[in-house]
């Protein structure tokens, strides 16, 4: 499919890109935007997003309007050089029959200017330049060739912009414009097109996802009974489940506890739901060692063999981490993000460590009570909380509250009043450092 591209600027500079646009008529569809002033061209972009698959912007101006619309997506800019100046100069000097030698000109650096009237041989000494910014207003640019002309200090202006163009000639100032070089446009347009070839093949490649829950199936872990397993196994498998949907992505379970996922890798960069949030939720059902091995390919098969390559990075790093193995065989891993909340299932505290093995409570639990606390993220927790995130019973959150609590891990702090009848339950702040007040 033939990518949209959104041409915006005036109208002399679409109708010339549009025609450029034909020799890539078999790779692009051009969707044209015209617009008289820049201040329009933000809400043009924001209104008509859903219409194009990527911009180009005519002209540098247009680099803040795309700024302020919001806009994510892919750009495309017309540069302005010392080619674009040339093509000015020669229509000023040889149409025209005009001085060059006394002007003032905006937005091009002074570097490229100064050049080319170096190349053309040309003096330069009485060429006044304003480059252009992102914070410089168009009435700053616009008020630089007021006053040179009036004061008599240039013969002539030569701007970037049209609107500014379009106002001085309307104060019979001698005015020209410096307008992309069609080379320039078939560079842009080129590139443009290669990029998102380039980008829409990378998100179309197939991904493998394979997630490995180790241990779950022996039948006399954690003295579980044959239903504890199954309801274990059905819990593990709706989490995966829903990954797998939020991916729009095909699932597979290929023995137990061990799934894999198929989508595309567009799919997966994209999801809100991050592989961290997945290896987290599996941290929460069981403390069984999990871990996740992405793969990108061509082919599925390619897709499952950097899987599986994947995969074994990850169990060799540490449990409950996932490593990705991209087409070119690039290894990345582990996988985290900054907002993430992890697990650690050691600590380096031994007087805690010490504390927890006499209270009969692992560290691996004591770090999920710890991070769920931070989620919640009022610095406190209950018994009813810990019950719901680590899928216990109440009873068993509170015998674990309490204990931490008996070894100065914990302190309580205040009371919840109950939403039906009953005693106030307690309210604890859970720290991985030993409180002041332990008795």
């Amino acid at each position: 499919m033939k990518p949209r591209a959104g041409f915006i600027g005036p109208d002399d500079y679409i109708r010339l890109t549009s025609e450029i646009a034909t020799e890539f008529s078999d790779r692009l569809q051009p969707v044209p935007f015209i617009y008289r002033d820049t201040e329009e061209a933000a809400e043009i972009i924001r209104n008509n997003q859903h219409l194009v698959d990527f911009w180009i912007l005519t002209g540098p101006a247009l680099y803040n309007s795309y700024l302020k619309s919001g806009v994510k997506q892919p750009y495309y800019l017309f540069k302005l050089d010392g080619a674009s100046l040339t093509k000015t100069l020669v229509e000023i000097g040889y149409n025209d029959k005009k001085n060059v030698e006394t002007a003032s000109i905006d937005m091009l650096a002074k570097r490229d200017v100064y050049e080319t009237f170096r190349d053309l041989g040309i003096p330069s000494n009485q060429i006044h330049v304003h480059e252009y910014t992102n914070e410089t207003p168009v009435s700053n640019l616009l008020s630089f060739h007021q006053q040179l002309y009036r004061t008599g200090k240039v013969d002539l202006c030569v701007t970037c912009l049209r609107a500014i163009y379009d106002q001085l000639r309307k104060e019979n100032i001698p005015a020209y414009r410096v307008t992309p070089t069609r080379s320039n446009i078939r560079e842009t347009l080129s590139s443009a097109v290669q990029q998102w070839e380039t980008l829409h093949f990378k998100q179309s490649q197939i991904a493998a996802i394979l997630v490995k829950v180790e241990g779950i199936e022996k039948k006399d872990v954690h003295n579980m009974v044959t239903y504890d397993l199954h309801r274990l196994h059905l819990e593990i498998q709706a989490a995966v489940i829903n990954f797998a949907e939020s991916i729009s992505g095909s699932f597979v379970s290929v023995g137990t506890g061990i799934f894999v996922i198929f989508s595309t890798r567009g799919s997966v960069e994209e999801t809100e739901q991050s592989i961290s949030s997945l290896l987290e939720k599996l941290a929460l059902i069981t403390d069984m060692p999990s871990n996740i091995g992405i793969g990108y390919g061509d082919t599925a098969l390619s897709a499952e063999e950097n899987a599986r390559l994947a995969i074994h990075h990850a169990q060799n790093y540490d449990s409950f981490c996932a490593f990705l193995v991209d087409d070119n065989g690039n290894i990345e891993g582990p996988l985290k993000e900054q907002e993430s909340i992890t697990y650690q299932y050691r600590t380096e505290n031994k007087e805690i460590s010490e504390k927890l093995k006499h209270s009969g409570i692992t560290i691996t639990t004591f770090n999920k009570i710890l991070s769920v606390q931070k989620r919640i993220g009022n610095g406190s927790i209950t018994t009813s909380q810990i019950a719901e995130w680590l899928k216990m019973t109440p009873r068993n959150a509170r015998r674990i509250l309490t204990g931490l609590v008996e070894q100065g891990i914990a302190e309580i702090i205040g009371d919840e009043a109950p939403s039906a009848k009953g005693r106030p339950r307690k309210i604890y702040r859970v720290s991985n450092v030993l409180q002041e007040n332990q008795k």
